[in-house]
């Protein structure tokens, strides 16, 4: 049977506005809160308290990579005592890199690389990955087994990229490889003040005292190979 021309084109008339509602539906959708924390889940920088609650890392990109460092002891005064090198047992862990060279992982909000574990003074193969905006999964593995992992909490919000990453660019490769985990805590004078300046003020959100640290991609023993 065939329709009339006038109602062959209502019909596309009303498809027309169905399908405009539902491209509406899905944009709306897409400025919910819901899909807005989703997409705040895959960011890993900030300070993350780890599980059970004796240090906080500093997580920041550096030159397309993630770094973390400890930036706050929950018993200040500690020592690297574990390290396997007897020289440097007498290293302080604030300011001690843990998390090191973590590439992020093609199609997949996470980051691969290794981690320094200062409980035992060995290092690993490790994964980190958003869970939510506030929670980090890190897992670490020996020879690729024997894995074991936890959950750290945010305790401070995301970090703007570093100043250091623009410095990097142009910048000579450093040559070598990763930096050793027994090498001397380094010191951030003479850091950007501006870039210390967020630091403090993240430090300040996570109740802890002045920070010390500041923009852990300033770090000598990150910036010598990150840059």
């Amino acid at each position: 049977m065939l329709h009339c021309p006038r109602e062959i084109m209502r019909k596309i008339t009303y498809f027309r506005i169905i399908l405009a509602t539902g491209l509406v539906t899905a944009f709306a959708t897409s400025l919910t809160p819901g899909f807005v924390t989703a997409a705040l889940a895959a960011d890993p920088t900030g300070d993350w308290r780890v599980q059970d609650g004796v240090a906080d890392i500093r997580v920041a990109e550096c030159n397309g990579s993630m770094w973390g460092v400890v930036v706050w002891e929950k018993v200040p005064g500690g020592h690297d005592k574990n390290n396997p090198d007897p020289a440097m047992q007498s290293r302080p862990t604030l300011g001690m890199p843990t998390l090191l060279d973590m590439k992020k992982a093609p199609g997949a909000d996470q980051w691969d690389g290794q981690v320094y574990n200062a409980k035992d003074g060995q290092t690993y193969t490790a994964k980190i990955k958003p869970v939510d905006p506030d929670h980090l999964e890190i897992q670490g593995c020996v020879l690729g087994f024997l894995c074991g992992g936890e959950t750290w909490t945010r305790v401070a919000g995301p970090i703007p990229s570093s100043p250091a990453n623009s410095m990097a660019k142009g910048a000579p490769k450093a040559t070598g490889a990763l930096p050793k985990t027994g090498a001397a805590a380094p010191k951030t004078a003479g850091a950007a003040p501006a870039a210390n300046a967020k630091m403090a003020a993240h430090a300040a959100t996570a109740g802890h005292p002045a920070d010390s640290v500041g923009d852990i991609c300033l770090l000598p023993d990150i910036a010598r190979f990150a840059h």
